[in-house]
């Protein structure tokens, strides 16, 4: 038990002095035996600042960004700050999660700092106020549970006298305060506000920390329990789950926001006597009372008081600082965020926020000035430091084992299903394969791996047994046991694929296997599978960080710096267009983006807004969940990681993401969902039905010309993979032919190649303009499938094997060494061991020179060859239905979308130019799901589905669909009464021409369920019954298209453009399809619905817009310097007309923009906008 050294508390008596006016100094501080003690203790622990300060501090409690809008900084940056403020050790507090945990401690394990883990609770509103003694929340009688505690129950004032002999009030209100105390309030729990922002929420907090892995355990359980039943970011503790999960945890009893400074503020020293008595019976002598320094008006008599408990107790004293932010700097993002926290502005804010910048990360030095009267407080931050043991390289993650027959082991259980599936998979099962399949299980054993390939087989057979169609992407297509074993679709046997890719000893890490799903309801059926086979705490989603970008920052800065909601959809509207995030920081770009919102750039408020729009982004905002990631273990995973629920009912999400959970060595399995997969698994049962064709996807026939035609001309919208710009402008060029054309279509328009200067050299080449060349005569084999050119990641593999002798597994430490995350150290020895080996073989001079630069600057961007080649064969799928059938192939894309690269609007539209039916919504035809309507067609039409009635809830197309099972609807009242829809329900589906089946033209059907939706008396009633038109005058078809915009998002009549084509061509303005015809260099004007703006990053700033009428589409080209002239008509119209120069390279056509003009009469085509 920690004692004080012996001294009179009351040796003195002169008058308070404010905090900030004492001058604490270094003179001031005993030199005891205990303070000798303490300066051995730092020299062999550490000091805090470099500056000869004779105590050690740890700072035990920092908050980062990660306690979502209650911190500032990014885990890595209080390292940062704590490794030039040479603090031995800090602990991460964040607010009811360990969410930066793991990135707080890879930066501290760098920067030679022990990351202490702990957090920040939320507690219950009866125990924050101190509850009643024997209670808990829940109603549980604790009485008498845990070691006694000693006190004396005196309320009195008391005074104490600090070194320097200033007396300060310790008790239970400081003078002059209100004589508030627990009988005036009736005995109820009151928690009195305090004037420090931290603790003006409504909410109470401790700090936990972890002593042992029993207690990281304990932690994890207790945040799980504290998120369970409960809304999201509502977690919260109560008395019964803190004494559960007390052991190995130390507890701080919180600053102004903790429940023994808040049971103070209520009743006085009893009160907070109370609160801390139970604390210490629960945290049996890991209890330590809490002291912060801010400055603030009522912070010291509460301290005193703290301080006077901790005596009666016998309790030790910790000093923190209870950071917030990194730097005394960050105190201005940190007030914004509070204000995004409030949800109020900094005028309005007030006391609320902190008074001072003083939550940042202190010195030793600056801590022991602080705390001069109380040097021991310090002291004892660096002592509990020491005394916490746990890191999170201690975590216990174990994978499961998979449920074996009896008498098998993992390892005879793998070869025995994988040479079983391998007899069928593989035809024929050749030595070449049964070699690679018998090197792949020795790997697999040695790397003790083969549970893990057994769980992935079980759901790809969970799959197979409910017809959910599957595939797996990535290295494993690398791997012909994941091909024996039906997890991947393509045979590396074949295709020459190279395992060490995937899986070698020299990886060091799990291997990644990525599981497409169909989305939707196909794939949470998976998800659902691996809960109940794992159990609810055995399997979890891992987490997605949803962080500040561009408009979402421009948006709540602006709400924080007080401007009007005009004003703030201005500021997010312009910042939140891509391109600024090119140049931020460059004066004048910002004064040109400002101008054209509407603000004077000398402002002093905008200027701020604009320094904290930058300092906000990429800091987390919220917690999702990833797309797809699910982790399990074995026992209990919420021993490892807090679990929490999801927002999506019955999901379950760790606090982690992805890669935190890689980094620690947490395997993940992605269930991902994909569109397109969808879209798939719905056309094949509608050609069955619909066209008595059985179309099999894993045999399609190979060398299919319609399809490869179809390809090559680059008419590939909603193809999978190969329908975006960059694609189609490529495609003519590679003009494919073969499967592999496809495979190398598909990994070309990727940065590597093209950051990598390599896909202009492939396309010359391809087309007899460039001839292939070679640095060495041993690369010819490796690289004379893509011509001589570097393409794929295998490819970088297997050139060091060859060339320089690596075996696969060192190869693939090569390419991780010089991919995303770059060590020069590393990258430096194995570049000598590169060159080492090249030269043993000869090869030197030039051609080394080549090699290791091919290597050294394709290894970033490359794209692995597995990958593509699976991603191919379902492009190939995709482009064989649209070329063979279209009707099935647009109605699934329909119900799959939200996915791929245009907007249904688009994808209607090119249907339609390729002979598809596409008929609208109607109210007696139409189901919630597009779907084929064969009455009257004779190869069918795509019905529209109710789901794309813009604000008609699922609900209420079910209502329509079942009340029009006992007979068509007759009326608009008839709709009305029996599938009682809303009256905004039907006035929407009026806008739209929904109701045309019924005999009503659109402003007529608006006039009849205007009357049916709302009571009426005689006249009216009768009116409306007496004829099917009414007093409005009907739309013209312009109108109705842009009604169908506006209430469908799509139209399947005609374009909008086409209404403008006489005064369009008046102006020499071409329709899109007559582009072909015309000479390459001719000046044109083209006009268009704006279907899709991109500017990708590879693209030197240059902004591609797609431009869409009635025959076809457009690609123009525009500099970053017209899109910074022309921003506001380029970005915000909905309609262009272009001038330009046509330019023509291998059949693709493209515009070189000169000048542009909006078309103001489309104002609701949607468009998608890609950065």
């Amino acid at each position: 038990m920690y004692r004080q050294p012996p001294r009179n508390p009351l040796a003195r008596q002169t008058p308070v002095t404010p905090v900030r006016d004492m001058g604490y100094t270094l003179e001031h501080l005993e030199t005891s035996p205990g303070a000798r003690k303490l300066e051995l203790q730092r020299r062999r622990y550490g000091h805090g600042d470099g500056g000869g300060s004779p105590l050690p501090y740890a700072e035990l409690r920092a908050a980062s960004a990660f306690s979502f809008l209650d911190g500032a900084s990014q885990p890595e940056d209080l390292v940062a700050r704590a490794a030039a403020l040479d603090l031995p050790a800090v602990a991460l507090i964040d607010r009811n999660g360990v969410y930066g945990a793991p990135r707080f401690y890879k930066a501290a394990r760098e920067a030679g700092i022990k990351a202490l883990v702990g957090v920040e609770v939320v507690l219950e509103e009866t125990v924050a106020c101190g509850g009643r003694q024997g209670t808990s929340s829940r109603g549980k009688n604790t009485e008498g549970s845990g070691a006694p505690w000693r006190g004396t129950g005196s309320g009195d004032q008391v005074r104490d006298v600090d070194s320097r002999g200033t007396t300060r009030f310790v008790g239970d209100r400081p003078p002059g305060s209100s004589e508030l105390d627990s009988r005036e309030t009736g005995g109820t729990s009151l928690c009195l506000p305090s004037s420090t922002g931290v603790s003006s929420a409504p909410e109470s907090r401790l700090t936990l920390l972890v002593a042992s892995r029993q207690g990281y355990r304990n932690l994890c359980r207790l945040l799980t329990a504290a998120a369970r039943d409960r809304p999201k970011g509502e977690a919260a503790v109560d008395w019964s789950t803190l004494e559960e999960h007390a052991a190995g945890l130390h507890c701080l009893t919180g600053g102004a926001e903790g429940p023994v400074a808040r049971a103070l503020g209520r009743g006085g020293l009893d009160a907070a006597e109370r609160t801390i008595g139970r604390l210490a019976g629960l945290f049996d002598g890991r209890l330590h009372v809490e002291l912060q320094r801010h400055r603030g008006r009522d912070e010291e008599w509460r301290n005193q008081a703290l301080a006077e408990l901790g005596r009666r107790l016998r309790l030790p004293l910790v000093a923190t600082n209870g950071v917030r932010y990194a730097k005394r700097r960050d105190k201005a993002l940190y007030d914004v965020l509070s204000c995004i926290r409030l949800h109020t502005d900094l005028d309005a804010a007030g006391r609320r926020l902190d008074a001072h910048r003083e939550r940042h990360l202190k010195s030793a030095r600056e801590m022991a000035e602080l705390f001069a009267d109380l040097p021991q407080a310090v002291a004892a931050s660096a002592a509990l430091a020491e005394r916490l043991d746990f890191t999170l390289a201690d975590l216990g993650y174990r994978f499961p084992d998979y449920p074996l027959p009896p008498g098998e082991t993992m390892s005879s259980y793998l070869r025995e299903v994988t040479w079983n599936e391998a007899r069928a998979r593989f035809r024929p099962l050749t030595a070449r394969a049964q070699a690679q399949i018998g090197k792949e299980l020795d790997m697999i054993d040695k790397l003790d791996l083969a549970g893990y390939f057994l769980i992935v087989w079980d759901v790809i057979q969970f799959c197979k047994r409910e017809q959910i169609m599957v595939q797996g992407r990535g290295s494993a297509a690398n791997s012909a046991v994941c091909y024996a074993l039906s997890i991947t679709a393509v045979d590396p046997v074949k295709m020459e694929l190279l395992f060490e890719r995937f899986l070698s000893e020299e990886r060091g890490e799990w291997p990644d296997v990525d599981l497409d799903l169909p989305s939707g309801d196909q794939r949470e059926k998976v998800i659902q599978y691996v809960y109940g086979r794992y159990g609810p705490r055995g399997a979890a989603m891992t987490a997605n960080v949803i962080t500040y970008r561009d408009r979402s920052a421009a948006r709540e800065v602006a709400k924080a710096l007080g401007y009007s909601p005009a004003q703030v959809d201005r500021l997010a509207k312009q910042f939140g267009r891509w391109s600024y995030d090119k140049s931020r920081g460059d004066p004048k770009v910002l004064a040109r983006e400002l101008a054209a919102a509407g603000f004077d750039a000398a402002d002093r408020r905008i200027l701020l807004f604009a320094t904290l729009w930058q300092r906000i982004q990429n800091l987390p905002r919220h917690l999702g969940q990833h797309s797809g990631g699910m982790i399990i273990a074995a026992g209990r995973l919420d021993e490892v990681v807090p679990l929490e629920p999801a927002a999506m009912e019955n999901r379950i999400v760790v606090q982690w993401d992805k890669d935190d959970c890689a980094d620690l060595g947490i395997i993940k399995i992605d269930l991902l969902g994909l569109g397109m997969l969808q879209a798939l698994e719905e056309a094949i049962p509608l050609i069955r039905a619909h066209e008595g064709v059985d179309v099999d996807l894993a045999h399609l026939p190979v060398d299919d010309e319609k399809t490869y035609a179809m390809l090559r001309a680059a008419d590939t919208v909603g193809v999978f993979q190969v329908e975006s710009r960059a694609q189609m402008a490529s495609l003519p060029r590679n003009a494919p032919t073969s499967f592999y054309d496809l495979v190398i279509q598909v990994a070309i328009i990727r940065p590597g190649p093209i950051v990598g200067g390599m896909v202009n050299p492939y396309f010359e080449r391809r087309r007899g303009r460039q001839e292939v060349a070679y640095a060495h005569s041993c690369l010819e084999p490796i690289l004379a499938r893509t011509l001589g050119v570097v393409l794929f990641q295998e490819q970088i593999l297997r050139i060091a094997m060859d060339a320089a002798g690596f075996t696969g597994g060192q190869a693939e430490e090569l390419r991780r060494a010089m991919g995303f995350k770059r060590s020069a150290e590393r990258m430096g020895e194995l570049e000598e061991n590169l060159r080492r080996g090249m030269a043993a073989r000869g090869i030197t001079g030039r051609a080394q020179e080549e090699i290791v630069r091919a290597i050294t600057s394709f290894a970033l961007y490359g794209f692995p060859e597995s990958h593509a080649a699976s991603f191919a064969l379902i492009a190939y799928a995709s482009a064989y239905l649209k070329a063979h059938h279209p009707t099935a192939f647009l109605i699934a894309l329909l119900n799959a979308w939200p996915m791929g690269f245009y907007h249904p609007a688009t994808l209607v539209k090119d249907a339609q130019r390729h002979g598809v039916e596409a008929r609208p919504i109607d109210v007696n035809h139409s189901r919630w799901e597009c779907s084929w309507d064969s009455d009257g067609a004779a190869s069918g039409a795509a019905r529209i589905g109710l789901r794309y009635a813009r604000g008609l809830q699922r609900e209420a197309a079910r209502s329509i669909v079942e009340a029009r099972e006992a007979g068509p609807f007759t009326s608009a009242d008839d709709l009305a009464r029996r599938a009682a829809l809303s009256g905004e329900a039907l006035a929407n589906l009026a806008d739209i021409g929904a109701l045309a089946s019924l005999g009503l033209s659109r402003r007529a059907a608006q006039w009849q369920v205007a009357a049916a939706s709302r009571p009426t008396g005689p006249l009216l009633r009768e009116a409306a019954a007496g004829g099917r038109g009414g007093p409005l005058p009907e739309m013209t078809p312009f109108e109705e298209t842009l009604a169908d915009y506006a209430g469908a998002g799509l139209t399947t009549g005609r374009h909008p453009v086409s209404y403008l084509r006489a005064d369009l061509r008046r102006h020499r303005v071409l329709p899109a399809a007559t582009l072909p015809r015309v000479a390459a260099g001719s000046r044109v004007r083209i006009a268009g619905s704006v279907i899709v703006r991109q500017r990708p990053g590879t693209a030197k700033g240059m902004l591609f817009v797609t431009l869409e009428d009635e025959t076809g589409m457009a690609q123009a080209i525009v500099t970053p310097q017209q899109l910074q002239e022309h921003r506001t008509t380029l970005v915000g119209s909905a309609g262009l007309v272009v001038e330009g120069i046509l330019e023509r390279r291998d059949g693709s056509l493209s515009i070189k923009a000169e000048k542009f003009w909006p078309l103001v009469e489309l104002t609701s085509a949607p468009s998608h906008d890609f950065r």
